[in-house]
């Protein structure tokens, strides 16, 4: 074996390579599924190449665990949780958008992948994966605005001269009149409302083919959590008379078995996980103290709405287990 490859994976790396290996097995059902409904000769392609990236993911990820003597996650299976013969689901419009949004995502994680390796194999590994996933999120940007799909967000004055803040009430502004919102305040609130309007479209046709009741309320519920946090969102941007970016449903009337259960979960509580995330960094960047107590607000809905998912996936064994630390007391009473 080469020298960089003697080394053995740390926990960071094997919670990376564990947590792709889900992610990539669930897109290749999904968008293998898109791919076969696709009639978009535009679009196709995109979902393709998406397509190709993910099954590239899963091939290289096992190898690399087999090489390491760890068991390869289950993750998702297309003869398991996919019915390729369903009617469609969601147009075509609706997976370019739903690429668009997984590439940004995927370009925040990958990242943190590559803070998070040791391994020169595992860092060149995701550096090559930044690289794919950004040339996949130019494709899908540059095809929503050749279609007209891709809304930009406002602009604000040009900087004209350097200032200083003077008053403490550019932080301390809880009650009162409020200053007007911050270039990186803004640019926090159009992704939330993006992402939770994709949130919204995506649990709508989870709720139409859901196969249980528990699930198909749950996905109800998610609706109506995702509605009121893009009203909070949009209120910030009207209250400083922002343009507020329009958002779309786009879902077929089908109610036939689409995809099993399982992978819906996974996805809307991987989803609900990443929204926890983006409300911390919103938090943290958004010094007014009415953004703050408004994120902090929306992160407790989201938290209970996530818990709730996961005794549900526990409770019907669709939660896969991750890389887990020895539990040395155990072992010390088995002795």
């Amino acid at each position: 074996m080469e020298q960089g490859k003697q080394i053995r994976l740390t926990a960071p790396e094997m919670s990376q390579l564990w947590g792709q290996y889900m992610n990539d097995s669930a897109s290749i059902c999904m968008l293998t599924y898109f791919l076969e409904k696709a009639e978009d000769t535009e679009i196709k392609p995109i979902i393709a190449h998406a397509l190709e990236l993910s099954q590239a993911h899963i091939q290289k990820i096992t190898v690399i665990l087999t090489e390491e003597q760890n068991t390869v996650p289950h993750g998702f299976k297309l003869d398991e949780d996919v019915d390729l013969t369903a009617p469609r689901l969601y147009p075509d419009s609706y997976v370019l958008s739903f690429i668009s949004q997984m590439a940004q995502i995927g370009l925040t994680t990958y990242s943190a992948s590559v803070s998070l390796s040791s391994r020169s194999d595992i860092t060149a590994y995701y550096n090559e994966c930044l690289k794919e996933t950004m040339e996949l999120y130019e494709m899908s940007k540059d095809l929503l605005l050749q279609k007209g799909l891709y809304q930009r967000p406002p602009n604000i004055s040009n900087l004209e001269q350097v200032e200083y803040v003077k008053k403490q009430g550019f932080v301390w502004d809880l009650f009162g009149e409020k200053r007007p919102l911050s270039a990186v305040e803004i640019s926090n609130l159009i992704p939330n409302i993006e992402r939770n309007a994709l949130g919204v479209a995506t649990l709508i046709g989870f709720s139409q083919v859901a196969q249980s009741k528990d699930v198909t309320q749950f996905f109800i519920r998610g609706i109506e959590i995702a509605k009121k946090h893009i009203q909070s969102f949009a209120k910030k941007l009207g209250d400083n008379n922002l343009p507020v970016i329009m958002t779309r449903v786009d879902v077929t009337k089908s109610t036939a078995y689409t995809f099993s259960d399982k992978i819906m979960m996974f996805y809307t509580t991987a989803l609900i996980g990443l929204s926890i995330g983006y409300y911390g960094t919103s938090i943290a960047q958004s010094p007014r103290m009415d953004l703050g107590v408004m994120y902090n607000k929306l992160a407790l809905d989201v938290q209970k709405y996530a818990e709730d998912g996961s005794n549900i996936m526990i409770k019907n064994k669709w939660l896969e287990q991750p890389p887990m630390a020895a539990n040395r007391k155990d072992l010390a009473k088995d002795n």
